[in-house]
């Protein structure tokens, strides 16, 4: 590749710039050989701070030697004008589809900044709150029977397999109510599964992890200790795998697949239809 110089990445946005960085992420993950420094400038809600962000923009420029890309989702003209001040490629992620809407719908948009900020009043928001909470109140076993049932999902796995973050993605991006258990030796032995999981069969999807991978993930907790092994971390997954299939349980193979894949995933198969935030 004749140009291997790493491009300065702008996520601009009047709000936090989740949109912007996320959509920007699946952007620049079509292009794997290419190096990237991402910037997060949220919050850029008056002309003085589009107006500075601007001047960041010119810096980096200087600095890479090549002008930057710029991933926006402001709406105020004015400040919009402003950064196109700056030498960059300036993708407008609003402006491609507001006035397609704008046709279709027959209406102008508010063009509002921060048009989420009120959020938190919505029953989206405070549905993804409670979800949270229950993640982190159902971590890693920690849940009585009754308290089971409210759950939408209930995550199984060895230790260190992903249980934790999926829940908290599944919780702080969808709203799912999703509590996990962790798969020890001692169910292994027993030949079931823990506590009065067995009446919620329904609501389990396994998670697995490749050992070699496991093994890793486990010394950087426990080093050198036979918890990381890898010939108990082959142990387990393969213990997991049978207890799984013994069980009927849906089960994912997680090593090679992001948070976003994994959700996606378990949300299509538990068919849960629940909108992203």
């Amino acid at each position: 590749m004749s140009d291997i110089r790493p491009r300065t990445i702008f996520f601009v946005s009047d709000g936090t710039g989740i949109t912007a960085e996320t959509l920007g992420h699946s952007l620049l993950a079509q292009f794997p050989e290419r190096r990237f420094k991402q910037i997060r400038a949220p919050f850029v809600d008056n002309l003085d701070k589009a107006i500075e962000c601007a001047s960041q923009i010119r810096e980096a420029a200087a600095e890479d030697g090549v002008r930057p890309i710029v991933f926006s989702t402001l709406v105020n003209e004015d400040s919009i004008a402003a950064l196109h001040q700056a030498d960059a490629l300036f993708l407008d992620l609003f402006e491609r589809f507001i006035g397609p809407l704008e046709t279709e719908l027959g209406e102008r948009s508010t063009h509002a900044v921060g048009r989420f900020h009120g959020i938190a009043d919505s029953i989206n928001y405070k549905h993804r709150i409670e979800a949270i909470n229950f993640a982190m109140a159902h971590d890693d076993g920690i849940s009585s029977d009754g308290e089971l049932a409210e759950a939408d999902v209930i995550l199984v796995g060895v230790s260190r397999s992903g249980k934790t973050p999926t829940s908290l993605y599944l919780a702080m991006q969808f709203g799912v109510k999703a509590a996990n258990y962790p798969l020890i030796p001692e169910d292994f032995e027993r030949n079931k599964l823990p506590g009065e999981l067995h009446r919620y069969r329904n609501k389990l999807f396994g998670l697995t992890i490749a050992p070699e991978r496991l093994s890793q993930i486990r010394q950087e907790r426990r080093p050198n200790s036979r918890y990381a092994a890898l010939d108990n971390c082959r142990y387990e997954i393969e213990a997991a795998h049978k207890l799984m299939r013994r069980e009927n349980i849906r089960w994912l193979e997680s090593t090679a697949k992001s948070i976003e894949e994994i959700s996606a995933t378990i949300l299509q198969t538990i068919r849960l239809d629940r909108p992203g935030f």
